[in-house]
């Protein structure tokens, strides 16, 4: 259980991850919703939250899992035949037809943009072969994204069942995954959508209802409305500026275009987004045998205030050389982390390889499950 060990303190402009205390300058007296947060996307940082995660009803910011879904089925070039208890669906609809072909792209432009109900559902069935088989795909995927205070029974969320609900927190986490994919951050952001008509003369045209994004906040990037007489307003925007992502979430939001504004008017003016460990290879380590051959695989980032720049610390940890290792084809792989502090409290831990010229194999699942143990444990075999 030999290990080298160093102490690298950095004091420089930094970002990285969801373990520390939200900045609380934000009063939630200016924030109408029950429940909200504000979410730095990169790194998962809560910059400001508000019963964040109690659960509620969240009406049509369903949708956000509906349409992921839908894309990462890979099925967006298929034609979707629409059944007639997708068209009897009650409440915001596109106006789909019994029997009618549509592309499934256009129907996550018709969901995401104008809350088609009757497109949840369309898309529910050709993606999931049923309701209840889409229904059991959303709750995999929250289990699996991590929303723990979230149960899904509808595509759309409409009061229809009683154990449909989230929290601002989960649905943060929702977004932040979404946001990674490039379909979804393009139809999410998108203003205007024409999809054809089959039965008439001219196109659909769908104008987004998100009204943050068609001209009430600059920065906005994307983002889903939501509401129902029992969920009452609930609302998911993104927004970016100068490099910085945020994601904000309301729910019961009587005055929720406002409380998002106030929140990204806060994040901005307290927050920049700045590097911890940049990509490429560790300078500061003597060690003959790791010297210039130790290496991070990805830039460090993390939403810090002016006074927190300079409170960062780094710990390495490495295992001790082998003999072994002097034979190249033995040598390590993952050799160590670095463990990253603010203020003391501890924010994430990072991989460190070995020798950057040289790509990582595959491994199986649980060999690389003992590597992570290995270095977390500080065990050497």
């Amino acid at each position: 259980m030999k290990l080298f060990r160093y102490l690298l303190i950095f004091s420089l402009i930094t970002s990285s991850v969801l373990l520390y205390a939200p900045f609380k300058a934000l009063g939630s007296a200016s924030v109408s919703a029950s429940s909200a947060i504000l979410m730095e996307q990169q790194s998962g940082r809560i910059l400001y939250e508000k019963d964040a995660h109690q659960k509620k009803r969240i009406a049509s910011i369903t949708k956000i899992m509906t349409a992921i879904l839908a894309i990462e089925s890979g099925k967006l070039d298929e034609t979707v035949k629409v059944s007639n208890n997708a068209v009897g669906t009650e409440g915001s609809s596109i106006y789909l037809k019994p029997g009618e072909k549509i592309k499934l792209e256009d129907l996550v432009y018709g969901l995401m943009l104008r809350s088609g109900n009757d497109a949840a559902v369309a898309i529910a069935e050709h993606v999931g072969g049923s309701l209840d088989g889409f229904v059991f795909l959303m709750n995999q995927k929250a289990e699996e994204i991590g929303m723990e205070n979230t149960h899904f029974a509808n595509p759309h969320g409409l009061d229809d069942h009683e154990n449909h609900y989230s929290t601002a927190y989960d649905m943060a986490l929702l977004t932040q995954y979404a946001m990674g994919n490039d379909t979804y951050k393009k139809i999410s952001g998108t203003k205007v959508h024409r999809a054809p008509d089959p039965s008439g003369d001219w196109d659909r045209v769908w104008k987004n209802k998100n009204r943050l994004l068609t001209g009430l906040y600059e920065y906005t990037t994307g983002g889903k409305t939501g509401y129902t007489k029992r969920a009452k307003r609930t609302l998911v925007t993104t927004a970016s500026k100068e490099n910085l992502d945020l994601i904000a979430v309301t729910l019961n939001g009587p005055d929720d275009w406002n409380d998002h504004i106030n929140m990204y008017e806060h994040g901005f003016n307290h927050y920049t987004l700045v590097t911890i460990m940049k990509e490429g290879t560790l300078k500061k380590i003597d060690d003959p045998f790791y010297k210039n051959k130790v290496y991070v695989d990805h830039d460090i980032v993390y939403p810090v205030t002016d006074k927190e720049r300079e409170l960062f610390q780094i710990k390495i940890t490495l295992q001790k050389p082998k003999e072994e290792w002097r034979d190249k084809d033995n040598e390590p792989d993952l050799v160590g982390k670095a463990a990253i502090y603010l203020d003391d409290k501890p924010l994430r831990e990072v991989p460190l390889y070995y020798k950057q010229s040289v790509q990582q194999e595959e491994e199986s699942f649980f060999e690389n499950v003992k590597n992570m143990l290995s270095l977390h444990l500080g065990v050497q075999e």
